[in-house]
């Protein structure tokens, strides 16, 4: 662990100042070293002005096109493939310093690891706390600050977008003024007019992406690392708008580094994989964490052959054999997400090979909810978020019950997988579906994670990771999980919190849904689910009661931040109240109080009415960012029993979301019962 960072501190910082600049995409080219335990490459970020300070004249919409065509001679623009491998221009392997160019003359202050320290003297970079402010002095250069720890950074460089072939059909032409400015304006431009490709020719984007990635650099940028941040700066650039929108970062990561875990599978073969740390990915590869910063991203990951590579990838990746018997794996998404969605989990997996298995769609009409056909209907309907290829805009997809999955673990538990969970997964993704309609991702891996995994379930875009303790014991608790991780996939991903410290949005309603979605891949009457669904709000009832008795009460408010929920600073950068707080990784409130506070709703509401504005949500939201109050305020107007009955989003803020212990609610008349149940085994 660094020295510097302080396990003592409860709040997590998010440092990035994404009012300034917004990451919207990543291109990363890493490789796997078991031996070192290191990850090794490089990463090219692609920005966006951010929404404080757009400036328009300073982004090249009239570009230099003489200049580019005298300086840069052009081929004619050639077809364009997505490709299997992301063979980068500057060699992963290549030469360094061990150090970053601070500038002309000065002196070298990084450590024995190759981190620099964050001195204002010695980098010429102020503390992060007023670099926010930096664009108002004309004399002070505007410094990027990106969430970074755990890492060395070898080298940060702009990239030069304009020397790649064909780029020319993203410039316009204009008449030269000062040459060096517009060749930087030029460049920021190429970046601008492909991050706003229509969603549409989204392979288009995704191809010029990677070669804008292999392009070369065009200078080395100073930069300084803190115990939370990465800061660079380009001098006598003053405005995030001037500031070079493609960047190239040379780094490896830290053997002790916290987002991964090194470590062996249970057949003891050496794996690495992201396991849900606190810090999330900060520690894998610099990037911009707050929620906001919704980006994309590709990755070319090499290993040695014998490893796969798995990630939160859309397409099913195959490996492409390189020399010194090395695998390369190609991995994108196309759908915007928060950075700390990124996994990877690189090992011996084994794949369980699918045995021909039909599910069956539930069709027990004492249960069932309203058809996926009303969900049809909303297909017209545009999305309310930004241009992406959109599951829910294709018509193709939306009577795909079961999308394509697979299942990977270590070899001594295949067996074990391919009679317990196999089968679970159809039946999941179909109750899944019958109960929110289009699922949100195209495909699914599934992973048994090593044993040193804290959790029981983790779900990733397109990934989960299971612990093996789901699987002995029949297939309640394995399907329960699963069912839990599969929600997830609709609020915690397509749906996400716009504040970090609303965890319930995501967990509270899994853990609602996991009820649902299990209840309806058994095929249960209605008088089975009323049972099983009473022992389980009876268990958890317990569980809240004791958690309550036996932690501190800041942990037990669902929205702690209470009226200033959701707000940033001028610059973007924000905390996440009790984010490193070591009880909370272990606590169950947000799980529980979340559960019985949709309990409640789906109660008043009607349980069919109350789902079928679950959906309603979804179709409204995905792809969104969202808070507390979106949600109330939508459910509360769409649903008359809940306005008849005294609820307002103030009320349920009060009693529920910005207080502690058990809400009274809770301990009356919603006290959960001990039922004498018959389920089907």
């Amino acid at each position: 662990m660094d020295p510097q960072l302080d396990p003592m501190k409860d709040d997590l910082p998010l440092m990035a100042n994404t009012s300034y600049m917004l990451v919207k995409h990543y291109v990363l080219d890493l490789d796997v070293d078991f031996k070192s335990k290191v990850i090794e490459g490089s990463i090219v970020l692609f920005f966006e002005t951010g929404s404080q300070h757009r400036k328009n004249s300073s982004t090249g919409r009239e570009c230099c096109q003489s200049e580019f065509d005298q300086s840069h001679k052009m081929r004619a623009s050639e077809p364009c493939h997505v490709p299997v491998t992301n063979v980068s221009a500057c060699s992963s392997k290549m030469e360094y310093n061990g150090f970053a160019v601070s500038g002309e003359g000065e002196e070298d202050t990084s450590d024995e690891n190759g981190n620099h320290s964050n001195s204002e003297q010695a980098s010429g970079i102020s503390s992060s706390e007023d670099c926010c402010d930096r664009e108002n002095h004309g004399n002070q250069d505007f410094v990027l600050v990106l969430d970074c720890c755990d890492l060395s950074v070898l080298k940060v460089e702009e990239v030069d977008v304009a020397a790649v072939s064909g780029i020319e059909q993203f410039t316009r032409p204009a008449k030269l003024t000062d040459v060096s400015k517009e060749l930087g304006n030029l460049r920021n431009h190429i970046v601008h007019e492909l991050v706003a490709l229509p969603a549409k020719r989204w392979e288009e984007q995704l191809c010029c992406f990677t070669h804008c990635s292999q392009a070369p650099g065009c200078g080395e940028l100073p930069f300084a690392t803190g115990p939370w941040s990465l800061e660079i700066r380009k001098p006598g650039i003053g405005t995030p708008a001037d500031f070079p929108h493609a960047i190239r970062i040379w780094y490896k990561t830290n053997p002790g580094g916290r987002s991964v875990a090194w470590t062996t599978d249970q057949s003891g073969r050496p794996c690495v994989y992201t396991m849900g740390s606190p810090i999330n990915n900060r520690a894998l590869f610099p990037c911009q964490e707050p929620p906001i910063a919704l980006s994309t991203w590709q990755a070319s990951v090499r290993a040695a052959a014998g490893f796969v590579v798995l990630m939160s990838g859309e397409n099913s990746a195959e490996p492409v054999q390189l020399p010194e018997d090395i695998l390369s794996w190609y991995y994108y998404v196309s759908m915007p997400m928060p950075a700390s969605t990124f996994t990877i989990a690189v090992g011996c997996w084994q794949e369980v090979k699918q045995q021909s298995f039909t599910a069956a769609i539930p069709t027990n009409t004492e249960f069932s909810l309203p058809s996926v056909q009303a969900d049809f209907s909303w297909h017209e309907a545009m999305c309310g978020h930004v241009g992406y290829p959109c599951r829910f805009q294709n018509p193709a997809v939306s009577w795909q019950a079961v999308i394509p999955h697979r299942v990977f673990s270590p070899c001594c538990l295949v067996e074990l997988c391919e009679e317990r969970l196999l089968p679970l997964i159809p039946q999941c993704l179909s109750a899944a579906f019958s109960t929110l309609g289009t699922h949100p991702f195209s495909r699914l891996d599934v992973l048994i994670v090593p044993s040193n995994f804290s959790s029981l379930g983790m779900a990733s875009p397109h990934i989960i990771f299971l612990s093996q303790s789901v699987l002995p014991g029949g297939s309640h608790l394995c399907g329960t999980r699963l069912c839990h991780e599969i929600g997830h996939a609709w609020f915690g991903l397509a749906i996400g919190a716009r504040d970090w410290t609303e965890e319930w949005i995501s967990e509270g309603f899994a853990t609602f849904l996991e009820d649902v979605f299990w209840a309806r891949a058994q095929q249960l009457s209605l008088e089975e689910v009323k049972g099983q669904q009473e022992l389980k709000a009876l268990l958890r009832w317990r569980r809240l009661r004791d958690e309550v008795q036996n932690s501190e009460e800041e942990l037990q408010v669902l929205r702690p931040n209470k009226e200033s929920t959701g707000e940033l600073s001028e610059s973007g950068a924000s905390v996440v109240k009790y984010g490193l707080k070591a009880e909370k990784i272990f606590m169950q409130v947000h799980y529980l109080k979340g559960y019985f506070l949709l309990r409640s709703l789906a109660r008043t509401a009607g349980e069919a009415s109350f789902l079928l504005s679950l959906r309603k949500f979804v179709r409204k939201f995905h792809g969104q960012l969202v808070l507390s109050q979106d949600f109330l305020c939508m459910l509360l107007e769409d649903i008359p029993k809940q306005k008849k009955s005294g609820l307002t989003v103030e009320s349920i803020f009060q009693n529920w979301l910005d207080t502690s212990g058990i809400p009274k609610y809770l301990r009356t008349v919603g006290k959960p019962k001990m039922v004498l149940i018959q389920c089907s085994p």
